[in-house]
């Protein structure tokens, strides 16, 4: 299903896409040595029922997982790059921590995700330099992305731009999972790969909204699925980065929903 959402509908998702935004920042800046991951996932819980809203998640349940989520916000460590299920672990200086979160607020949903490495630059050593430079390729990535996005366009058009950015940056691209479209519900069409050939695909149109996100794994393309049946792993241990913005497709070209607000409390 490919959802063509009203102004009425782009305009609630432009209140949720700076409640998801506006959540995020407030991790970050809560995110420092000592935080245990289930505190994040607390924060998240508690920011998200303060704003009337609902995580995308806690009963997100997919055929290929063994029951729901369960939590209100994916948290990937270093090596953790997709569906990162909370868990009991404290951060530590120099660790890359890549926030992944979905909202529904007033029926439309909205989906980003932020990648830092805790502590700030200089607090992971020689692996600092590793780990910003992956959180660039993506940041680069999914702008290039955004600027391919444009009504009459293609879906392809946004894959490969991505894809040219983190190849050229020296990454392999992994296909297997990637952006989509987001509405009334968190997943749905349009498939968007981090890699793709231009002019193919589906055509955008002016309402849809959709979720892009590069993410990128040091020194290969492959995954591994964590024994929580959820976490997503780079199968050689490096360091990993996903960055993400919901936008939406207007007549001038795309709106990025999930730009950062300002931090709550």
């Amino acid at each position: 299903m490919i959802e063509i959402l009203s102004p009425a509908e782009v305009q609630r998702g432009r209140a949720t896409g700076a409640l998801v935004g506006g959540i995020l920042q407030t991790l970050k800046q809560r995110s420092v040595a000592g935080t245990n991951l289930l505190e994040i996932d607390r924060w998240t819980r508690q920011l998200i029922d303060e704003a009337g809203a609902t995580s995308c998640y806690i009963d997100y349940a997919p055929v290929w997982a063994d029951g729901p989520f369960g939590h209100a916000i994916c948290t990937g460590v270093n090596d953790g790059v997709l569906h990162g299920k909370p868990y009991d672990y404290r951060l530590v200086d120099g660790d890359l921590l890549s926030l992944d979160l979905a909202v529904l607020l007033d029926g439309i949903a909205a989906d980003a995700a932020i990648s830092f490495v805790v502590g700030g630059e200089g607090a992971a050593g020689s692996a600092d330099a590793e780990s910003l430079a992956l959180i660039d390729a993506t940041e680069r990535a999914l702008a290039a992305g955004i600027a391919a996005a444009r009504p009459r366009g293609r879906t392809g058009d946004i894959s490969h731009a991505i894809g040219t950015v983190l190849r050229e940056a020296g990454y392999r691209v992994n296909t297997d999972f990637g952006g989509h479209g987001i509405g009334t519900v968190m997943h749905q069409e349009p498939p968007i790969p981090n890699d793709g050939r231009p002019s193919r695909g589906y055509e955008l149109r002016t309402g849809m909204l959709l979720a892009i996100e590069p993410w990128v794994m040091a020194d290969t393309a492959e995954l591994v699925t964590d024994e929580d049946g959820w976490t997503l792993r780079s199968a050689t241990g490096c360091r990993t980065a996903h960055t993400e913005h919901t936008i939406a497709i207007t007549e001038d070209g795309a709106e990025i929903l999930t730009l950062p607000s300002a931090p709550r409390s």
